[in-house]
């Protein structure tokens, strides 16, 4: 049974609604502004959020750029740098991976191979075969915060602890399948339709019901 309040959330939304569209014009404007290192920290950004805050994430992020790890870091030295996520060993190889898949002699090439990738759900099956750390929720994640986010949703623990709060699903799921991904992605498109609310709306739109926070 549906149990989603949809005067509750209409009204929430109507308050954040200009929060919304201006941070999707800021993801918008990374892409635009063809910065190499700034779309590689964004990918990096999402390789460290599972299981993790995105606040603390984005703390770990600064320290990296400041110490200049990004580029030149070898896997202990960033690993020493992402105290405040979980597995951050782990966490740091996937960093040094990402780095020998778009960058040559300390130059970041990332956006052309976005780019070239196809539409947005192919650029997301890319980033999960080729991008080490990357799954669906964080690939769509990544994608958004640059600028593709139409058609994809971010199906974080906020997002799907809504989801079953509305009576969509029965329980959360503990991981997800490509398929069980994409199955309630369209569950989620479902809902956006019904109540007339853009998918990269929404999907901040629960983040914020659930946070009090429009961050990234």
């Amino acid at each position: 049974m549906i149990v989603v309040d949809k005067k509750e959330l209409i009204s929430v939304y109507q308050e954040i609604k200009g929060r919304i569209e201006k941070r999707l014009l800021e993801f918008k404007s990374v892409w635009r502004r063809e910065r190499e290192d700034e779309i590689f920290s964004e990918l990096v950004f999402c390789i460290l959020t599972p299981a993790a805050r995105a606040r603390s994430a984005g703390e770990c992020l600064e320290c990296l750029e400041k110490r200049n790890l990004l580029m030149n870091g070898g896997v202990e030295d960033i690993s020493e740098e992402l105290r405040l996520v979980r597995f951050k060993n782990n966490k740091a190889r996937n960093i040094v991976e990402a780095r020998k898949c778009f960058c040559t002699n300390g130059k970041v090439h990332i956006r052309g191979v976005i780019a070239q990738a196809g539409n947005n759900n192919r650029k997301r099956e890319w980033l999960v075969s080729s991008v080490r750390g990357m799954g669906y929720k964080e690939a769509s994640h990544f994608l958004r915060n640059i600028g593709f986010y139409e058609d994809l949703a971010i199906l974080d623990r906020h997002i799907l602890k809504n989801l079953k709060a509305f009576g969509l699903i029965e329980h959360i799921p503990e991981s997800l399948t490509r398929k069980r991904y994409l199955s309630l992605e369209e569950t989620m498109k479902e809902l956006a339709v019904d109540l007339e609310i853009p998918l990269s709306h929404l999907d901040f739109l629960l983040w914020y019901r659930e946070t009090g926070d429009i961050f990234k």
